[in-house]
């Protein structure tokens, strides 16, 4: 038996005693014979035993020449002690006489005289050819005796083996008897082989009979002898070498081979040349010792080079003799176990076994191979049975080698039965090894190594050699085999069979890759092909996953997991416990098998009544049972799509085991990790970087979350009780602190689009209008790229963060006044700091967000699901299956995170996606108390400035948070209805807080909206807010919004009607700065060469007279701000109570004409300004027109004469006879009109005067005096103050064509601005253009809002700008729209007032020829689809004011809301419209509504108004800034007056130049007068003509002339004392006629002197003189 091995190293030699001293040799002295040393093979069994055993056997190292042994020197013994004392003969023939004394000192002598004499005669041997040499062999062979010393047995093995190899024998000699010959042959090996010779001289005794047998091809003598020495001596020979390798086992290092060792090999090389030469004189009895030592030899060897040796013998014995009777089974193990054990003497074991096979042996052979599988142990143990393993492995390789071997080369055939009988007894071993020997035979069956089956397996039935694989694949690491890449390239097995493939679960997959391969192969004479799918179903724990998809396609194919299969059972369990629930597979892998669940499920459940009643929900349970241990996101997330599924059909039991189980995934994750988001936490180079981390692939919970998100998306119409399970399911995730981030999200992303209609029914909406705020946020692609940009460029500004990527200290907190006191009682909960959450740095949600929702919400409102019943309290109704859901406890859920603190993405999505939410009223119609605790929670946030702190990386600041929350605090203020007065005030306040930091704008739209819906609050308030935003004017980005709040807060009355003249002049000074700033960078820009870039963008620039004109697209803001200063000033003044706007006139007129630097400043715009406030300072009315009956038919004949005075061109229309005069006087603002009767008093009779002709006097002095126009023009100015001035009268204009075409002209500017806006209704379900223009008729709220938005006019006659619509065959409709006031006039083109011809017109162009050109429109979505910009695409529609119903609402719905409205009026419920400005990309935002804001119907239409008119007018500066400036009405009638000023100024001035009275520079008579080189501004106007506008500057005005005549002349019209005023249309308080002010300011404007600034304001001071 083979036992242990262990390697072993060797070191030993020969060595001289002490006391003896080395000599060299002789020079006759023989030299080792080459044959003594043998070099080392590699390898061995060593190795093989290292297989068994666990160790590496080693190499023995080559052996080394032995050393020369001297011979040392003794002293003569004498003769006495000789063993014979004879004296020495001479008995030698050819020995010279000098040798003579040696041989007698051989013979005689005494010890040292006789090694000496052996010396002498071995050379003597080497040089003479002695005869007979049997005397010196007599002599000396007692030399040899263990007994004496070593010198004495070397130098007596010397000459002996001299006498050996000697050959001096003649050839005569030769030729005696052989019996003599052999006898001295046989003497010799008697001598050799005595017993008495010293174990330390084997090595020389071995080589004495080395050359006695000629190296064993002669062994006369002792031919029957020699095996029997040979084997004795190879057992002893073995056990010396043994005990020489243990002990060189203690020496350290590389130890040189043992004489032992050389002298075993020695003997091997001797043995196999007897063998070779000499077997004919071996018995088998012999020959079977022999081979009985080989064989243990080889079973106790650690040496592969003892392996070798033997090998070399065994196949000599089968080379040139026979293995012997009895001893073939044993050779054929020991030769199989190495050919197995031992890879470097693989060859030489195998070159053995070749040869007995190829013999006579060789049926034997395989015999014993299978006798060695058939007649194993049942189950062979590897710790028990180490021999028979080591046999069973050794008989599977060399049966291996002999499967792939062909008769025809000589060996033997293996009997296929008895093969698989074999293997079917072995495969059950304990042993992994063995089970690697079968499937590598096994592999050998079915791959030749050039993919050729074994034809003895061709046409056979492969199921028992199937059955004996499987068996063995249960030894194999399942999960070694599945990550296999089959698609992979596959390593070749070394044809020796080395340690590359020896490892079962490479000769596994090696057998089941070959098997897959042959069921790919598209052979039709391929039988086996269903044994070999059971066979992958066998080992399916072991398939890797191409196989696996395999066998599940054919599983599929044969529908071998339905239940018209008898074993469907056992298929499907295959398919969930094999492949689906192995975790340790590929995940498309198992998705395909849950793929085939799903289908058999669905077969089930068309087959329920056909199959057991609880098989189904056994199924899903299996499905279940492997979820919450899932770790692999894909194979989850398919799981859940299928729980998804089934939830919708399952009963309530199952139902809630679902729900159960998603909620164990949840808390699973919960339990082992802290809340972290799905991808790596970022390190802290992360943390420290400005850009947050993107995420990677989503959670396990949020997995689950979707999951929940489907289920409840899917009941909503289904089962109201499953949505209700599921909707508080996803509520607690949203709050559950310790959850995953992203799941939570993914929860709020459903909950926060939760919608209510007006009918409380519940759906889901896929548009959140909350775009900007997510864009404050860094939420959207633009202004994330926009803030990565500015972190690059600046990448020094971040702070410095501690470990969790937030501010060490909070850090520029908000500046909002703190301390003021609360007056609302405490919320519900504390108010305190919340926690701050560290920030992981991973950007989870952005917008848009089309992945939002896993599904696509239903367009259709829920019919299960409402969000207020008053009968209903949120169970589900046994009646209907109705139920409400508890919006409430979302809310609470919201109110907990925001008081406990959370992780910035929560927090930062909340505060985006709240205030669309709030929006929709319905859907909180049950949680009216979380609301009011809400806006209580937010208004002490601000109030106590308490923002949870956003992380620095994400580059916001606290005031980001505090606009979110304002956001939602405006929404909160459509709920007023259900706040007190005190929270109404609350709100205010919060707004005014925030009024003095980075939120002013969000606030001042807040108040806007307050205005509309808390005029009590704001009104209260109303003072603070003005003296705060008087605080703010200077902050960017806040002017254009500030003086729009304003401009809406001028036209609602009741708020300000408790205002004192200082809160009127705080909104004047609001103005008056932006005008002086305005007017400091002109100043500016005039007196540098370069203007600089103001540093304050909202700002006007003016730098001259197309200075705001030339400005840059992004510089268009300043010049909507500029215009909307003046007409903050227009339209406040008229705000000012009749009786007090004279006492502001004189402060007005200061700032309006005074420069910064306090000199004389005369705008355009402040002139047209102050001319408005001339007109209404006394009086509302609005324009009077002339008397369409004052003409000759009704007056006689009528004479007209015009003038200019002033900024204003006067015509006077006298009739002759009956004293009736009509004056007209055109102003910039306006036109007035005025008809005159001068009663004379009558006249005392007269004499004529002597020789007075009568003739001469006709027409004199007759009854119905006449009367000219001038007549009547001079009566109403002053006398002589116009006399001395030239350029202070009149001008006259001719009575010519050219002045009437100007007037003309002139009469075409309107005296209002005019503008257009599109109203558009978008009916139920529409989006297409066509579809929308068709329509005829829109909702009753609709109706409404067009009622409340303008007056319906007839258009066939207007008598004003209809804006393009038809005036006279009613193309677009017989009425329309309109609205005025003093200042502007809107003309609104709605479609559904325009005619619809779809034959003639089928694309509705004659409507988009109106809305295509108008700049803005009002669109009325009653749709239920959000709008999109470019419904209606046109180049010129820059503004779209979106108003959406919230909620929405049917066309029915709304007729039912309407008529309940008309019913029960102030008990109805109010509507509520979303109202939303959306602009041309690029297009500045402009709106207090450019973020979604909520208004009541009742407030919409002068919302709406306002907005468009603002939108219009900056729209207008838009669209003309590459061209120039935008010129207003006002101003261009201004211009048309001073352009006829600088046509007819100059030719009246030539005309008459009268010198100044006496009393010009005295006092009375009117006063001093005007230096006549200095022209009033109210007579020059903007553009003088000639003469006056060259000495207009460097004047003393002040100090030149007295400003009486200048008001005089400006006055006396209106000091008529006889005026009728006639009008053809009824005053109306609130229609304000004038003309929106301009944008910029003209080429006219002068700058006065600093000392003139004085005089001319003085001149224009109309307070002082009226």
């Amino acid at each position: 038996m083979l036992r242990r091995l262990a390697s072993v190293r060797h070191t030993n030699g020969l060595r001289t005693t002490d006391d003896q001293e080395p000599m060299s040799p002789s020079p006759g002295d023989d030299v080792p014979h080459p044959e003594t040393t043998t070099k080392s093979a590699s390898g061995g069994l060593a190795s093989v035993f290292k297989g068994l055993a666990g160790g590496k056997l080693t190499k023995s190292p080559p052996p080394l020449q032995p050393p020369m042994t001297t011979i040392t020197t003794v002293a003569s013994q004498p003769a006495r002690d000789r063993p014979n004392g004879l004296p020495v003969t001479s008995v030698l023939r050819g020995l010279p006489p000098e040798h003579m004394e040696h041989f007698a000192w051989l013979k005689t002598g005494q010890l040292s005289d006789r090694i000496a004499g052996a010396t002498a005669l071995r050379n003597a041997i080497i040089d003479y050819p002695l005869n007979p040499i049997m005397e010196v062999w007599i002599a000396a062979k007692d030399l040899i005796d263990g007994d004496n010393p070593e010198n004495a047995r070397v130098a007596g093995w010397r000459l002996l083996t001299e006498c050996v190899k000697n050959t001096s024998a003649t050839d005569s000699e030769r030729k005696e008897s052989m019996s003599a010959t052999d006898y001295e042959r046989k003497e010799y090996f008697r001598t050799i082989t005595a017993q008495t010779a010293h174990p330390e001289d084997f090595h020389l005794q071995l080589e004495a009979l080395e050359y006695l047998t000629n190296h064993g091809r002669n062994v006369a003598g002792f031919y029957y002898d020699i095996f029997p020495l040979l084997t004795v001596w190879l057992a002893n020979t073995f056990d010396a070498a043994r005990l020489a390798r243990r002990a060189s086992k203690s020496a350290k290092g590389k130890t040189p081979a043992t004489v032992e060792d050389q002298t075993f090999a020695r003997l091997f090389v001797l043995i196999k040349d007897i063998i070779k030469f000499n077997f004919k004189y071996a018995s088998d009895a012999v020959v079977g010792r022999l081979m009985d030592n080989l064989l243990e030899i080889c079973n106790k060897t650690s040496q592969e080079d003892d392996l070798a040796a033997c090998i070399s013998v065994i196949d000599s014995m089968v080379t040139f003799g026979s293995i012997p009777n009895g001893k073939l089974k044993d050779c054929i193990r020991v030769l199989s176990s190495i050919h197995c054990l031992v890879p470097s003497r693989q060859k030489d074991a195998w070159h053995t076994l070749s040869n007995i096979c190829k013999s006579h042996h060789g049926q034997s052979t395989v015999r014993i191979l299978l006798d060695v599988l058939r007649n194993a142990p049942a189950a062979p143990d590897k710790e028990r049975d180490r021999d028979v393993i080591r046999d069973i492995r050794g008989a599977l390789t060399v049966l291996k080698k002999l499967l792939g071997k062909s008769a025809e080369k000589g060996y033997p055939g293996v009997p296929l039965a008895l093969l698989v009988d074999g293997l079917a007894n072995v495969c059950s071993s304990s042993s992994s090894r063995v089970s690697t020997e079968i499937l590598r035979l096994i592999n050998s069956l079915f791959d030749d190594g050039d993919g050729v089956i074994n034809p003895l397996i061709a046409e056979e039935h492969w199921s028992p050699i199937f059955s004996v694989a499987a068996q063995c694949a249960a030894k194999s690491v399942p999960a070694a085999l599945k990550d296999f890449d089959t698609s992979a390239p596959q390593p070749q097995v070394p044809k020796d069979d080395s340690e590359a493939g020896d490892n079962i679960n490479y000769q596994l997959r090696t057998f089941i890759i070959r098997v897959e391969k042959l069921l790919t192969e598209e052979k039709t004479d391929f039988f086996q092909r269903d044994e070999c799918m059971r066979f992958l179903a066998e080992v399916h724990h072991v398939l890797p996953d191409s196989a696996a998809a395999l066998l599940l396609d054919h599983l599929k194919e044969f529908r071998s997991c339905y239940p018209s299969e008898v074993d469907w059972k056992k298929y499907l369990e295959l398919v969930l416990e094999g492949i689906y629930l192995d975790r340790d597979r590929s995940a498309a892998t198992r998705i395909q098998a849950l793929g085939m669940v799903i289908e058999i499920y669905d077969f089930l459940c068309l087959v329920r009544d056909l199959v057991e009643e609880d098989s189904i929900f056994d199924l899903v349970k299996r499905v279940l049972s492997g979820m919450p241990v899932e770790t692999d996101v894909v194979v989850l997330q398919e799981s859940v799509n299928f729980m998804v599924k089934v939830a919708e059909t399952a009963g309530p039991e199952e139902f809630d085991f679902i729900l159960d189980t998603f909620k164990s995934i949840v808390y699973k994750e919960v339990e082992e990790s802290a809340p972290s988001t799905p991808a790596q936490k970022p390190n802290s180079a992360q943390q420290m970087s400005d850009q947050p981390v993107d995420v990677g692939s989503p959670s396990l919970p949020n997995v689950v979350t979707k999951g929940y998100v489907r289920i409840f998306m899917r009941s909503m119409d289904i089962d109201a009780s499953k949505a209700v399970k599921t909707f508080d399911a996803l509520i607690h995730i949203a709050g559950l602190a310790t959850c995953e981030t992203d799941a939570r999200l993914t929860a709020m992303k459903l909950l926060f689009r939760l919608r209510a209609d007006f009918e409380y029914r519940v759906y889901v909406t896929s548009h959140v209008e909350n775009g900007s705020i997510a864009a404050s946020l860094y939420r959207t692609d633009a202004s994330y790229a926009r803030k990565t940009a500015e972190d690059a460029a600046h990448p020094l500004r971040l702070g410095r963060l501690d470990q969790t990527g937030t501010p060490r200290q909070p850090i520029r907190g908000a500046s909002y006044a703190a301390g003021q006191p609360a007056e609302r009682s405490g919320p519900l909960r504390p108010l305190h700091q919340p926690k701050q959450i560290p920030y992981s740095g991973q950007r989870l949600w952005c917008l848009p967000d089309p992945e939002a929702l896993p599904e696509t919400p239903r367009s259709t409102p829920s019919h299960l699901l409402f969000s207020y019943r008053e009968d209903m309290d949120g169970e589900p109704s046994t009646e209907n299956s109705n139920a409400v859901l508890k919006m409430s406890s979302w809310l609470n859920t919201l109110l907990n995170i925001f008081h406990q603190g959370s992780d910035w993405e929560i927090y930062s999505f909340i505060m985006a996606h709240l205030p669309a939410q709030l929006s929709n009223h319905p859907i909180f119609q049950e949680a009216i108390p979380q609301l009011q605790e809400l806006r209580g929670h937010i208004c002490d946030v601000i109030r106590a400035n308490r923002f949870q702190e956003p992380p620095l990386v994400s580059g916001l600041r606290r005031p980001d948070v505090a606009n979110c929350l304002f956001h939602a605090l405006t929404m909160l203020v459509s709920y007023h209805q259900h706040f007190q007065k005190l929270d109404e005030d609350e709100i205010v306040r919060a707004f005014l807080h925030g009024i003095a930091d980075k939120t002013a704008k969000t606030c001042i739209h807040g108040l806007s909206i307050c205005c509309y819906e808390l005029p009590l609050s704001v009104s209260k308030s109303l003072d603070m807010i003005l003296t705060k935003m008087s605080q703010v004017i200077t902050q960017p980005f806040v002017a254009m919004h500030l003086l729009e709040f304003l401009a809406c807060l001028s036209r609602l009355p009741a708020l300000y009607s408790n205002f004192r003249d200082d809160d009127y002049r705080i909104v004047f000074g609001i103005c008056f700065r932006y005008l002086q700033y305005v007017r400091d960078k002109k100043h500016h820009a005039r007196s540098t060469t370069h203007m600089s870039e103001p540093s304050t963008p909202n700002i006007v620039v003016s730098g001259g007279p197309d200075f705001l004109a030339q400005q840059a697209i992004t510089d268009d803001l300043p010049q909507y701000v500029y215009a909307l200063a003046y007409h903050v000033i227009t339209f406040w003044f008229l705000a000012v109570k009749m009786p007090d706007r004279l006492g502001h006139i004189s402060w007005i007129a200061k700032n309006l004409f005074t420069d910064v630097d306090g000199s004389a400043s005369n705008e355009e715009q402040a002139q047209i300004t102050l001319d408005f406030m001339q007109r209404v300072a006394f009086s509302d009315a609005s324009d009077s027109a002339h008397d369409p009956l004052f003409n000759k038919e009704n007056f006689g004949e009528i004479q007209q004469k015009r003038w200019i005075i002033g900024n204003s061109i006067v015509t006077v229309k006298q009739a002759k006879e009956s004293g009736w005069a009509e004056i007209t006087r055109r102003y910039p603002s306006g036109t007035s009109s005025y008809a005159v009767r001068v009663e004379f008093t009558p006249m005392t009779a007269q004499r004529a005067a002597e020789s007075s002709d009568d003739a001469a006097w006709d027409g004199r002095f007759q009854m119905g005096t006449t009367l000219l126009p001038s007549h009547v023009f001079l009566q109403l100015l002053a006398p002589m103050p116009q006399m001395s001035d030239p350029a202070a009268r009149p001008v006259p204009l001719p009575d010519e064509e050219a002045v009437d075409r100007a007037i003309r002209l002139f009469d075409r500017n309107s005296a209002v601005d005019g503008h257009k806006v599109g109203v558009i209704y978008i009916g139920e379900g529409q989006t297409d253009e066509v579809e929308i223009l068709a329509n005829t008729i829109g909702g009753p709220d609709y109706h409404e809002f067009l009622d409340g938005l303008g007056v319906l006019t007839r258009l066939k006659g207007a008598n004003f700008n209809t804006q393009g619509l038809d005036r006279e065959y009613g193309t677009d409709g017989e009425y329309t729209y309109c609205w005025r006031d003093r200042v502007s006039e809107i003309v609104f083109h709605v479609i559904t007032q325009m005619p619809t011809n779809l034959e003639r017109d089928p694309r509705c162009t004659a409507k988009k020829r109106h809305i295509g050109n108008d700049f803005v429109n009002i669109v009325f979505n009653d749709s239920g689809l959000p709008f999109k910009f470019d419904t209606f695409p046109s180049q010129f529609n820059y503004v779209y004011i979106v108003i959406t119903p919230t909620p929405r609402q049917s066309f029915a719905s709304a007729r039912l809301m309407a008529k309940q409205r008309e019913e029960d009026g102030r008990k109805a419920p109010t509507p509520f419209y979303m109202v939303q400005v959306m602009s041309q990309p690029g297009f500045p935002e402009i709106s207090p509504a450019a973020e979604p804001k909520v208004v009541s119907l009742k407030a919409l239409p002068t919302f709406v108004r306002l907005l468009a008119l603002n939108a219009s007018v900056f729209s207008q500066i838009w669209a003309t800034r590459e061209i120039g400036e935008h010129v207003s009405s006002w101003r261009n009638r201004l211009r048309e007056i001073n352009r006829l000023r600088e046509r007819y100024a100059i030719k009246s001035a030539q005309q008459s130049n009268p010198s100044p009275p006496p009393n010009m520079h005295g006092g009375g008579g009117g006063g001093g007068g005007l230096s006549s080189s200095v022209v009033s501004p109210l007579s020059s106007g903007g553009q003088g003509g000639g003469m006056m506008q060259q000495s207009l500057l460097g004047q003393d005005i002040g100090a030149s002339r007295s400003v009486n005549a200048v008001r005089d002349s400006f006055t006396s019209l209106r000091r008529s004392s006889v005026a009728l005023f006639s009008n053809n249309s009824a005053a109306d308080p609130n229609s304000h006629r004038s003309s929106m002010l301009s944008t910029t300011t003209a080429d006219t404007d002068y700058m006065f002197p600093a000392h003139g600034a004085d005089a001319l304001i003085e001149s224009v001071d109309f307070s002082k003189w009226t």
